[in-house]
């Protein structure tokens, strides 16, 4: 077997412009979920629009578990004096309980002056120095990495305790419980696909091997059912490439599919619907969990030969 070999990309060539590329980014569903299983938090609300006097902070959003807010300022380039100063006029005129800053190169004398802040300002703020790369193997599309360089000490613990200590609303409670007994059936199952750590979030990811698209199982409440389905995060092109292919598609999935462009939207999306879903009433959870999980396997397999051999974009 011929395997590929890793090489880093130059993050501006993925992203030329922190703002219009990086953050707007950054700020998409799927990524801003990605920095928060980095950072163990739950990141909802994004807003990208807050300013501080007269200037703009890159992302303000919070944290769904504890409610605080989170502060992320970008630079794609070397950290220096005058990033460090934003960060923290930014932490305090919006009032940030949590402060991300991602860069391209974190140098040792800024590292340490994170550290410094996270071992001298109390528990009501944390800093987070993260550095961002990207890397391909042979001609596939660039893959992001977020490394931390600096974190608090505990604060993985500390985010849990006050999850605990601090009031959940009931919604957030009655996914939080789904998805830890969803891990269990896909446990008690084998593992067909890769678990996620239980979350509050309504949505759970499984991969298809690409970076263009994912199957997504999202908990829709207010409708009491669930969402089963693959999500194309940005290309209208693929979309069009998988409906031509409807048909086939559709039998080897053995479902009926709703497939919806989404014009307006960058996303596309192709799913169909579980109901009965009540956080009321669970004593049908096994059989839902089943039925999803069932989808998963399906959508995944009647895809992937589409996957595989799509070449647009």
């Amino acid at each position: 077997m011929k395997l590929g070999k890793i090489k880093e990309v130059d993050i501006r060539k993925v992203w030329a412009h922190e703002q219009y590329d990086f953050s707007k980014w950054l700020a998409e569903d799927e990524n801003i979920k990605a920095l928060g299983e980095v950072l163990n938090l739950s990141l909802s609300d994004v807003n990208t629009e807050q300013f501080v006097g007269s200037y703009r902070c890159d992302i303000i959003c919070k944290d769904e578990l504890t409610g605080k807010s989170v502060l992320i300022e970008n630079q794609l380039e070397q950290t220096n004096h005058d990033h460090l100063g934003k960060i923290i006029t930014y932490a305090s005129g919006l009032d940030a309980s949590v402060v991300v800053w991602i860069v391209a190169n974190a140098r040792d004398e800024h590292a340490s002056a994170i550290e410094w802040l996270n071992n001298h300002t109390d528990d009501n703020v944390s800093f987070f120095l993260i550095e961002i790369h990207a890397y391909k193997i042979g001609d596939s599309d660039p893959a992001p990495m977020f490394k931390i360089i600096e974190q608090p000490n505990d604060f993985v613990k500390n985010v849990k305790a006050l999850a605990e200590k601090g009031e959940l609303n009931e919604r957030q409670k009655h996914r939080l419980d789904f998805w830890t007994k969803f891990n269990d059936v896909i446990d008690e199952r084998g593992k067909p696909f890769n678990k996620h750590k239980p979350s509050t979030d309504h949505w759970y990811t499984v991969a298809v091997g690409s970076s263009k698209c994912h199957i997504s199982i999202d908990l829709v409440h207010k409708d009491h059912k669930i969402r089963v389905g693959l999500w194309i995060d940005d290309s209208k092109d693929m979309f069009d490439y998988f409906f031509e292919n409807k048909d086939t598609i559709e039998s080897a999935a053995k479902v009926k599919l709703e497939w919806d462009k989404l014009d307006n939207k960058k996303a596309s999306a192709i799913y169909t619907y579980i109901p009965k879903l009540s956080f009321n009433d669970q004593s049908n959870y096994p059989d839902l969990m089943n039925k999803a999980i069932d989808l998963v396997i399906a959508i995944r397999e009647a895809f992937s030969p589409f996957v595989n051999q799509y070449s647009g974009d």
